[in-house]
This record gives C-alpha cells, sequence and structure tokens, in this order.
C-alpha cells in the first residue's frame, strides 16, 4: 500500500498533529519545520521514540523541496494562506489550521490555487469534530430534524495565562495585533457546516475588556467578537467568541430546527469537560410533544485510538479524514474543503469592517463563484502593516492605554523561561487546569448518561 507522505510546518501546534498523523498506516510523517529550533528537538525526540524517519529543516525554502504528498500547515494564523498556495503549486494537497487566510486577496488567490491545481485542500477547523458538534452535523446532513432556524455558537478562551508562550513577547505577534472578531471559526464554523447552508450577511460587535488584571498580554487581547450570521436559507446565528474571564475555557453550541432542539455541553478545549453529553428533542405526532435523549455520542470511526490524541480527539479527525480525502475514500466526504473553510471565516473577516462601520450589516460574498471574487482581488485590508499597505486597518476600536516595552520584555523572559503569566511550568499548569475542570465537573452533579 502506498502511503500518503506528510509534511508539517509548524512545530508548536503541529506537534500534536505529528502525533495524530503517526497513527496512520496509510499515512507517513517524513518531515517537520519550524524556525524556533527547541521545537524541532521536541520532534526529534518524538520521532525517535516512535521509530520514524522524520527531517527537521529550519527553513520553508528547503522543506518544500522534500519528498511529500501533502503539507499541514501550523504557522502563524494570519500567514497559511501564502504558504497553502506555494504548497498547492508544488504538487502538494494542503490541510490548513485555523485560519485559512488573512485577507479577502489571499481568500481570492487561495481558492484559485485548488482549482487550478485540482489538489485537495482541507480546513482543520478541530471544533468540527468534537464528539458532539459532529454528532449533531451527521443528524443535520441525514435531515433529522429537519431545517435549522436559530443557532448559538460559543468559544471562550482566557489567554491571558499563556500569552507569553502564545506571544513570545513579540509586539509584532499577530496575536498582539488581533482584532475581537478575528477568531470565529471555532464557534461558527460547526454551526456553518451544520446548516448545509452559507452564510449571507454579517453584523458584529467588539466588547470593551480592558483586563487590568493582565500582567504580560495586550490590553485589547481580552475583547471578545460578537456576530450575527444570516445564512441564504433564512437561518440566524449567534457567535461569541474571545478572551472573556472562564475557566476552564471551552465550547458550546445550540440548534434550534423545524423538527427539533440540539445542544452540546459546555466542553472544556480538551473536549472532556462534563457532564459530556449530546441531548436534541424530536417531535412526535403531536406537535408541541417530545423526547429528550441523553448519550455520550460516539464518531463512528476509530474512536478509542482518536480520544488519545488532543483536542477531545479532533486532532485526530483532521488529518484522519485528509488522508481519506486524499485517497478517494468515501470517508473523505467529512473533510471540510476550501469554500466551506471561507464561509467559516468571512463571518469573522467581514464582521471587523461591520464592526469599523458602527455595527452595520456586510455581505458575504460566495467564493464558489467566480464574479463573486473579482471585487475582492485586491482587497487587502487587514491589521498587518506589511501585508495591508495603505489599506490598514485597526486593531481595536476602544481606547486603551499604550503597552510599555517592559510587558514585552517581561513576557519574553517568561517564554524563554518555560513560564506562563503566573510563573507556572507547563506541568503545574496542567495540574491547576485538571483541578479547575474536576471541579467544574462536580458544580454539574451526576448526570444519568447513556453510551
Amino acid at each position: 500500500m502506498k502511503k500518503v507522505k506528510i509534511g508539517v510546518f509548524g512545530a508548536g501546534r503541529g506537534f500534536a498533529l505529528c502525533e495524530s498523523a503517526s497513527f496512520f498506516p496509510e499515512a507517513e510523517l517524513v518531515a517537520v519545520c519550524d524556525a524556533y529550533e527547541p521545537l524541532l528537538e521536541r520532534i526529534k525526540e518524538f520521532s525517535k521514540e516512535k521509530g520514524l524517519n522524520v527531517t527537521c529543516y529550519t527553513n520553508f525554502d528547503d522543506f518544500i523541496k522534500h519528498d511529500m504528498d501533502a503539507v499541514v500547515l501550523a504557522n502563524f494564523a494570519t500567514e497559511h494562506a501564502p504558504f497553502a498556495v506555494r504548497c498547492l503549486d508544488a504538487g502538494m494537497h494542503v490541510l490548513s489550521e485555523n485560519v485559512p487566510c488573512e485577507t479577502m486577496a489571499q481568500a481570492v488567490e487561495l481558492c484559485e490555487a485548488v482549482e487550478r491545481t485540482g489538489l485537495v485542500y482541507a480546513y482543520a477547523e478541530n471544533c468540527c469534530y468534537m464528539k458532539e458538534p459532529f454528532e449533531m452535523w451527521k443528524k443535520m446532513k441525514k435531515g433529522e430534524l429537519g431545517n435549522m432556524i436559530y443557532a448559538e455558537g460559543e468559544y471562550i478562551h482566557d489567554c491571558a495565562e499563556c500569552w507569553p508562550e502564545l506571544t513570545r513577547g513579540e509586539p509584532d505577534h499577530w496575536r498582539n495585533l488581533m482584532y475581537a472578531t478575528f477568531y470565529a471559526t471555532h464557534s461558527a464554523g460547526p454551526l456553518i457546516n451544520m446548516s448545509q447552508s452559507r452564510p449571507k450577511s454579517v453584523v458584529a460587535f467588539e466588547t470593551n475588556g480592558y483586563p487590568q488584571n493582565y500582567k504580560y498580554a495586550l490590553p485589547h487581547g481580552g475583547n471578545a467578537g460578537l456576530e450575527i450570521i444570516t445564512l441564504e436559507d433564512g437561518t440566524v446565528i449567534h457567535n461569541v467568541h474571545g478572551g472573556l474571564k472562564r475557566e476552564p475555557a471551552g465550547n458550546h453550541w445550540r440548534v434550534y430546527c423545524e423538527g427539533g432542539y440540539m445542544q452540546s455541553s459546555f466542553l472544556d478545549r480538551a473536549g472532556e469537560a462534563g457532564p459530556v453529553y449530546s441531548e436534541y428533542k424530536e417531535f412526535e405526532d403531536e406537535a408541541t410533544l417530545g423526547r429528550w435523549k441523553r448519550y455520550i455520542p460516539k464518531r463512528g470511526y476509530c474512536d478509542e485510538l482518536a480520544d488519545t490524541t488532543g483536542h477531545g480527539g479532533s486532532d485526530f479527525f483532521v488529518i484522519y479524514f485528509f488522508v481519506k480525502k486524499i485517497m478517494g475514500e468515501p470517508e473523505g466526504e467529512w473533510s471540510i474543503d476550501v469554500y466551506t473553510a471561507l464561509d467559516m471565516f468571512f463571518p469573522g473577516l467581514l464582521g471587523w469592517r461591520s464592526v469599523l462601520n458602527g455595527n452595520t450589516p456586510v455581505e458575504i460574498p460566495n467564493f464558489r463563484n467566480p464574479e463573486e471574487r473579482e471585487p475582492y482581488r485586491n482587497d487587502h485590508a487587514c491589521v498587518t502593516p506589511k501585508v495591508a499597505g495603505d489599506q490598514l486597518l485597526p486593531s481595536t476600536t476602544i481606547k486603551h492605554p499604550e503597552v510599555s516595552p517592559e510587558v514585552y520584555k517581561k513576557a519574553q523572559e517568561l517564554f524563554e523561561a518555560g513560564l506562563n503569566s503566573n510563573g507556572d511550568d507547563s506541568k503545574r499548569r496542567q495540574e491547576r487546569i485538571d483541578e479547575m475542570t474536576e471541579a467544574f465537573k462536580k458544580s454539574f452533579g451526576k448526570n444519568n448518561v447513556d453510551e
């Protein structure tokens, strides 16, 4: 059997995807690239432990010359599209982490590269593959509850604690420039998938949240984004995400349909905080009567193996369905294509324009239609100066105090020492997360859950 040879660009977030790729008999991890060499040392140790022959690179130009069939992009979130285009043009399939692009112009280039090459592009929105949203997606795809009418998505993650690790104390790091609606796909993505429709317009808002107790985070890093998304079929989605104060961090989805209701529990970022169940309401013959069912869903594909990987097993499935798509196998239908990836991202990207325009509605184009792309071919508007040029947008609408150089310096020192904002090392941080998660579970009491 010919194996799919996979390379990973970005050894930070990419490490979890390297672990997942190593599980597949149909795939072979062959190369990893990252400019930060300590991360590559971890990859080398992992490769030795697993008996893998993985070549490490610090330069992408060298990495892309390696003999590979596919590349997993786990580099900086704002830089995926340019590298995706390079990989596709070099003859490699692409799995892109969050988010698919930074600008509308990049979205045009990405679509055209996928169409030009005919290669597989998949979007690694891992929340779509957590047990509960995946179960909800399957039910909507089967039409069990009829059309979606209204839905709510929520992804809350206060990153103050891990800001030194995330930004390394770099003032111009993309997370230090990130606007409130940027990271919308964790909460909106699964709902857009379930709907089987696409976004038509968005009205968005930025919360005010100067985090006075953040010692080493950018002040507006605590702001949250909120979008009201209208789909082509009339469905309305309420989506909220960002650095609000809540521990453990987590996700939640609610879906109201013509024939019933579904909701997930509030999952922690590992997909494990309880109670873990899906619940939905199916109407009987009487229009006002229904029944509830609570259970732990199974995805139906390698569940036990997947549960050993990150984000509640979803890190496994972004690779699994990508490989199946490349191989032309039926399971590949669950792989998220480039157009759906942009459907998930545009509400956040164009939502920021809604915020800057006084929370007015902004139309969302359908990039499946080439004529709808054309107005955006030279649209480089974003918050990154070197990308936007004279189309530069502000990162926030709210006046915040300037961040002193000392803040960035301290964050850099903590990063180099392997500590977070609280002065904890990774082991102590995980212990505290486990403690919070257990307390969170107990706060709900015992639940009767059917397997």
